[in-house]
C-alpha cells in the first residue's frame, strides 16, 4: 500500500513537473545565439524585472510609461495616467514602498530622468506642454515650455533626456522631429524623423539614436541629420519589427529595442549587432509588448557607464 501511494506521488510529482516545463516552455523566455542573458526592468501594461536566469523578481502592480534601477536599488517610475489622475513619478523600493510621488498636473506624465543633482526630470502633456525638474520635496525647480504641437496631447512627447551638456533632448511624436532645448528653452538642434519618434539618446560620438514607433525602425542620425544606421524590418527575418519603442545602446555597440504591438510568440525585446544580426530575443505570450525597459546586467556582470536610453 505505500510503496503504491508512493509511486503514486512520484507519478504526480513527475507530471506536475513536465506540465511546468511545457508551460515555461510555450510562455517563452529568453533566446540567444550568442548565450547573452540580460537582467532588465519592463515597464508598460506590466511592469517587472527579469533577472538573467529568467525568473521575475519584481512587479510593480501599477502600468507605467517609463522607469529606472537607481544606483541605490530603488525604482524611479512613470505612472500611467487614468480617470481623473493625469499620471505621475514615483520612486519605490523592493517592497514597492513609495519614497517619493509627484502627481502630474495636465494630461500625462511621460518621463522620469534622475538627475546628478538630485533632482527629477519629467515632461507633461496637456495644454501648456513642458519638461519640469522636480526637487526631492517635489517643488518644481525649473520649467522648460515645449515648442510642438497642441491638437494631439498623448502624441506631443516621449524620452525626454537630459545631456551631460545640459540641455534636454525631446523627441516630439506627431511633430516627426527631435528637438535639444537649452536651460533658456530655445532649440539649439532639431532633426527630422522617417516616423514619429519615440527614444532619443545622444550618443558619445555625438550622433542621436531614435526609435520610431509604428514606422518599425531605429536610425542613428549625424549632427548634421544624415542617417548613417538604420534598422528596419527589410534587414531582419520574418519582419519582427512592431512598433519599436524602447531602446538603448549597449557598451558593445549592440542595440536592444522593444515591440509594443508584439503579441502571441512574436518577440518583445531584440538585440541586434551593428551589422543588424539578431543575437537575443526576449519572448513571453502572456505577457504584452514592452513600453520601455532597461537592461541592468549582461551574464550577471553589471553594464560598464551610463546607460543609453
Amino acid at each position: 500500500m505505500q510503496t503504491a501511494r508512493l509511486n503514486n506521488g512520484l507519478r504526480k510529482a513527475t507530471f506536475l513537473m513536465a506540465a511546468a516545463f511545457i508551460w515555461h516552455t510555450a510562455q517563452g523566455g529568453q533566446q540567444s545565439t550568442e548565450d547573452i542573458r540580460h537582467a532588465f526592468l519592463v515597464t508598460g501594461r506590466k511592469t517587472y524585472i527579469v533577472s538573467h536566469k529568467d525568473a521575475v523578481i519584481w512587479r510593480y502592480e501599477r502600468p507605467t510609461r517609463d522607469g529606472w534601477v537607481l544606483p541605490n536599488g530603488q525604482i524611479l517610475l512613470v505612472l500611467a495616467n487614468g480617470k481623473n489622475y493625469g499620471g505621475g513619478a514615483v520612486i519605490v523600493d523592493r517592497m514597492n514602498r513609495e519614497l517619493f510621488k509627484y502627481k502630474g498636473e495636465q494630461n500625462e506624465v511621460n518621463t522620469a530622468q534622475a538627475l546628478g543633482n538630485g533632482n527629477m526630470l519629467i515632461t507633461e502633456a496637456g495644454p501648456k506642454p513642458c519638461l519640469k525638474e522636480v526637487n526631492s520635496k517635489g517643488e518644481v525647480e525649473v520649467i522648460i515650455k515645449l515648442q510642438c504641437q497642441v491638437k494631439d496631447t498623448h502624441m506631443q512627447t516621449r524620452m525626454a533626456r537630459k545631456l551631460q551638456n545640459g540641455n534636454y533632448l525631446v523627441p516630439h511624436l506627431l511633430d516627426k522631429e527631435v528637438c535639444e532645448y537649452n536651460p533658456k528653452g530655445e532649440i539649439v538642434w532639431r532633426v527630422k524623423t522617417p516616423h514619429m519618434p519615440f527614444t532619443a539618446i545622444r550618443l558619445a560620438n555625438g550622433n542621436t539614436l531614435v526609435g520610431c514607433t509604428i514606422g518599425n525602425c531605429v536610425v542613428e542620425m549625424n549632427p548634421k541629420g544624415k542617417a548613417v544606421w538604420k534598422l528596419t524590418n527589410d534587414d531582419l527575418p520574418d519582419r519582427p519589427l512592431k512598433d519599436v519603442c524602447g531602446v538603448q545602446r549597449l557598451p558593445n555597440g549592440n542595440t536592444v529595442l522593444t515591440n509594443y504591438r508584439a503579441k502571441g510568440n512574436a518577440p518583445r525585446m531584440i538585440e541586434v549587432t551593428p551589422e543588424k544580426k539578431i543575437v537575443w530575443t526576449y519572448t513571453h505570450s502572456q505577457r504584452p509588448g514592452i513600453h520601455h525597459f532597461q537592461i541592468l546586467n549582461t551574464n550577471g556582470k553589471r553594464l560598464n557607464g551610463r546607460p543609453l536610453r
